[in-house]
C-alpha cells in the first residue's frame, strides 16, 4: 500500500511539474513577443511552433529531474536544498534544450524567450514544490502518508533522534521501536518507545512490522558493530540512515559535504566562503567609507586635541591577532602617555588609570579612540562586526585557561561584536565574551551583522566598562 501511495504522489508531482513547465514556457513567449519589455523588431513567430517544442521539453525535464533525484521522497530534506536542486536541474535541462533547437534550422527561437523561461520556470517549479510539500505535511500531521522506522541503538544519540522526530509530525515518521545490543534492556520503554529486541532481530522486525526506514544511531565507540547491523538487515528493501555520533567533537559550524562520492563531515569551519565573503566585505567597505567621510571633521578635531594636550604621536599602533591567527597592527587614537607600559609591562587598562592622557580618558569612555580602526577595516585587517581582537601577549594565557578560545579567530576581528552589544565589553568575564563570540560565528549571517551594527548605534558608545 505504501509503495502505491508513493507512486501516486510521484505521479501527482510529475503532473504538477509539467503544468508549471508549460505555464512558464507560454508566459515567456507572451512576455517576449506581446509585452513592451523588449520590442519584437523581427516580427512575432507563430505560437504553435513554440507550443510544439513542449513535446520535447516535458520528457526532457522529467528525465533530468529524475536524474537529479527530484522525485525521491524528501521527508528529512529542507526546502532550500530542494529549490537549489531545482535550479541546477532546470539550468542543465535548459542548456540541453537550447542545444537541441540548433537542429531545427528552419526555425529561429528567441534567446530572450529562453532566458525568461529559465527564470520563470525555476520560480514556478519551486512554488509548485513548496505547495506540494506543505500539502503532504498537512496530511502527515493528520496521520496519513506515514512511514514506520526502527532505531538501532538506545543511547543518548538514539533517544535524541526520537525526541526530534516527535517534534516534527509533518515528517510522517512513526518510530516502531528501539533495538539494542543488551538483552537485559529488551522490554524497557525509552522516550515512550519500547525496546523490541537485539540488533540481530532487525530483519525479522522489518518484515513483521512493515518497516520503511532503519535509523542507525550507535555511539562512537560502537561503530564497529555497524557491519553486523548491515549484515542483519541484508537485502530488505528499507531505507537506511546513519546518524554519526560526532556531535561531541563538532566545535564550530559543523557540516556534511561530498567529494567524489565520499561524504565528508566537517567538525570545524568558518561561515565566510563564497558569496558570504563578498557580501561581508562589501558591507565593510561601504559602511567604513561612509563613517570616515562623515566623521572626518571629528577626526581632525580629536587629532588636534591630542597634539595640543600631550607629547607624542596622534595615532597608536598595537599588535593584535586576527583571522586564522594572523597578527596585524591595530590603529587607534593615542590615549596613553608615551611608554605607558615601560614600568608595568603589558597590562589591561583599569578604572582611573593614571597612564591616560587628559583627552585619553574621554576618548576611551566614548569609544572615539577606536575611530581609526575603520582604516583597518578598509585595509582588510578587520571587519565592522566580529570578535574583538586581543593582544598576542595575552592570548597564550587565555588559550590555556579557556577551552575553545582560539576558535574565535575563525572570523575576522571586528570593531564591534555580539559580546560587546550584549554587555560583555572591557573588564568583564572573558569566558562570557568567548561564549558570545562563538555564538556569533556559529550563527553568522548578514542580517545578524546589521542587527549588531544597529544595537551598537542604539546603545550608544559610552560604556561603564570602557576605561
Amino acid at each position: 500500500m505504501l509503495k502505491k501511495h508513493s507512486k501516486f504522489f510521484e505521479s501527482v508531482l510529475l503532473l504538477a511539474d509539467w503544468l508549471a513547465l508549460s505555464g512558464a514556457w507560454i508566459l515567456s513567449y507572451y512576455l517576449r513577443f506581446y509585452s513592451d519589455i523588449v520590442p519584437a523588431y523581427k516580427g512575432i513567430p507563430p505560437f504553435k511552433i513554440y507550443l510544439m517544442l513542449l513535446l520535447f521539453m516535458i520528457p526532457l525535464w522529467g528525465t533530468v529531474f529524475r536524474i537529479f533525484g527530484l522525485y525521491r521522497p524528501r521527508r528529512v530534506s529542507t526546502r532550500l536544498s530542494e529549490i537549489a536542486d531545482i535550479g541546477k536541474a532546470s539550468t542543465f535541462a535548459t542548456l540541453i534544450l537550447i542545444a537541441l533547437t540548433f537542429f531545427f534550422r528552419q526555425y529561429e527561437f528567441s534567446r530572450l524567450t529562453f532566458f525568461y523561461f529559465w527564470l520563470i520556470n525555476i520560480v514556478f517549479l519551486s512554488l509548485t514544490r513548496i505547495l506540494f510539500r506543505e500539502f503532504l505535511r498537512f496530511l502527515r500531521r493528520k496521520g496519513y502518508n506515514q512511514r514506520y522506522a526502527l532505531v538501532i541503538g538506545t543511547e543518548n544519540l538514539a533517544q535524541d533522534l526520537v525526541k526530534i522526530l516527535r517534534k516534527h509530525p509533518e515528517l510522517g515518521i512513526q518510530i516502531s521501536g528501539f533495538l539494542t545490543h543488551d538483552s537485559q534492556s529488551i522490554g524497557n520503554v525509552l522516550q515512550g518507545t519500547k525496546v523490541l529486541g537485539k540488533y540481530s532481530d532487525v530483519r525479522d522486525l522489518v518484515v513483521k512490522l512493515g518497516i520503511d526506514i532503519v535509523f542507525i544511531a550507535l555511539p562512537f565507540n560502537a561503530h564497529t558493530q555497524l557491519r553486523e547491523v548491515l549484515d542483519c538487515i541484508g537485502d530488505e528493501m528499507v531505507s537506511i540512515m546513519v546518524l554519526p555520533d560526532l556531535f561531541e567533537f563538532i566545535s564550530l559550524r559543523g557540516s556534511v559535504s561530498e567529494f567524489e562520492g565520499m561524504p565528508l563531515i566537517s567538525l570545524r569551519d568558518t561561515p565566510l566562503y563564497g558569496w558570504n565573503i563578498i557580501l561581508k566585505r562589501l558591507l565593510d567597505i561601504v559602511f567604513s567609507t561612509i563613517i570616515l567621510i562623515f566623521t572626518s571633521p571629528l577626526i581632525g578635531i580629536i587629532s588636534l586635541l591630542i597634539k595640543i594636550t600631550s607629547h607624542g604621536p596622534v595615532f597608536f599602533k598595537q599588535e593584535r591577532m586576527g583571522m586564522d591567527g594572523k597578527v596585524f597592527n591595530i590603529l587607534k587614537f593615542r590615549t596613553m602617555k608615551i611608554d605607558a607600559e615601560s614600568a608595568t609591562g603589558p597590562v589591561w587598562t583599569k578604572q582611573d588609570d593614571s597612564r591616560r592622557t587628559k583627552i585619553g580618558a574621554l576618548l576611551r569612555k566614548t569609544s572615539l579612540d577606536e575611530l581609526p580602526q575603520f582604516f583597518n577595516v578598509l585595509r582588510g585587517d578587520m571587519s565592522i562586526v566580529g570578535p574583538r581582537p586581543e593582544r598576542p601577549v595575552f592570548i597564550n594565557n587565555f588559550r590555556n585557561a579557556i577551552p575553545k578560545y582560539m576558535l574565535r579567530h575563525k572570523m575576522k576581528a571586528g570593531i564591534t561584536g555580539w559580546a560587546q552589544v550584549s554587555g560583555w565589553r572591557g573588564n568583564t568575564s572573558v569566558e562570557k565574551r568567548i561564549e558570545y563570540d562563538l555564538y556569533y560565528i556559529e550563527n553568522w549571517s548578514l542580517h545578524f551583522d546589521l542587527k549588531i551594527i544597529w544595537l551598537t548605534l542604539w546603545n550608544g558608545f559610552i560604556n561603564k566598562h570602557a576605561y
